[in-house]
């Protein structure tokens, strides 16, 4: 038998982060705590974090529905992947806290040559929205920092504003130097979303992650098969839970990427189905972690080495809060490092 006790943390930016969606300043996270009755001083611990304006299950009732999961855990344990299909962050949570408890709960999830410190991850660097200057600080730092992939939010300032800074870039730095990415979080219009593809790929992107809003599969679908610049879906995978369903929408869009997030999207099991559909349609993928303390971080990146994809992964969130959990991962030169 296994008790559990919740602990709710807000994690608060250092820097006001910009998205379409709007500007973040805090952020909710519960810690499930997990460990069994006759072993009481090994204790594993998951994260359940969510982003209000993203999360499939976030709703009024989700600070009570955890805390209801929390109290009669062995009921959700024995019976996790269907009771708790439709919350993937609680599902992530409990998956995690029940691998680092098997593992002797010390934050250890997924033991590799990355935990033991042999080998580092590739990551991409993070650019946030914001006034021009600003990003066009954040791309010099990330440069400086020893990165060779930048990543971009656009679709919150000017257009044109977004093309000079891409401009810039591409002024001091070839696309063999920097690589860059660039997160629409669905902004552009279906009208005019091929037309910006195009003004975009003059600066040799690599992709463009979900460039209009989830759901519309036809007009996705058309910009797939048209688009002058790989297209990576993101936003369009949540909330798609059955392994069938997941590989119909992968066979009809066709897109270039998929972006998986393991809170978002099932935990690892649900992750592990989104790959093998995407492989299955010769479709590559990268895991991205979606603001997660430490905690769920530590575990996302320690899943991701096991994937051995030799792409940057998205995995950088962990310095944004000023009141963030300990952390045994390291960033250096473009790579995270487990210590």
């Amino acid at each position: 038998m296994y008790q559990a006790s919740l602990h709710f943390h807000q994690l608060n930016f250092k820097v006001p982060s910009g998205t379409s969606r709007g500007v973040l300043t805090t952020k909710d996270a519960w810690f499930i705590k997990i460990w069994k009755q006759n072993q009481p001083d090994i204790i594993g611990i998951g994260e359940a974090s969510i982003i209000q304006t993203l999360s499939p299950d976030w709703n009024d009732e989700y600070p009570a529905f955890i805390e209801h999961v929390v109290e009669n855990i062995n009921d959700y344990i024995d019976t996790l992947k269907n009771e708790l299909i439709a919350f993937p962050s609680i599902h992530f949570a409990i998956e995690t806290a029940l691998l680092d408890l098997k593992n002797g709960g010390n934050g250890l999830i997924f033991p590799s040559a990355f935990t033991h410190g042999k080998a580092p991850i590739s990551i991409n660097g993070l650019i946030w929205m914001g006034k021009p200057d600003y990003m066009l600080q954040q791309i010099k730092e990330k440069i400086d920092a020893g990165f060779n992939c930048i990543k971009l939010k656009i679709g919150a300032i000017d257009f044109e504003e977004e093309l000079r800074l891409l401009a810039f870039i591409r002024s001091n730095y070839t696309a063999n130097e920097i690589e860059i990415r660039v997160d629409a979080n669905g902004a552009f219009h279906p009208e005019v979303a091929l037309s910006k593809l195009k003004a975009l790929a003059k600066f040799d992107l690599h992709s463009i992650e979900q460039p209009i809003k989830q759901g519309q599969i036809d007009d996705m679908k058309d910009l797939c098969s048209n688009t002058p610049l790989p297209i990576a879906l993101d936003e369009e995978l949540i909330g798609i839970t059955n392994p069938i369903e997941k590989t119909k929408l992968l066979d009809e869009i066709r897109p270039q990427y998929i972006i998986l997030k393991p809170s978002l999207i099932g935990g690892f099991s649900g992750t592990d189905e989104w790959i093998k559909a995407a492989e299955s349609n010769d479709i590559k993928w990268w895991i991205t972690s979606a603001l997660e303390s430490n905690i769920g971080l530590n575990a996302i990146a320690q899943y991701t080495f096991t994937k051995k994809n030799p792409m940057p992964q998205g995995l950088g969130t962990g310095q944004l809060f000023t009141n963030n959990t300990d952390s045994s991962l390291r960033i250096d030169g473009g790579c995270l490092y487990y210590e």
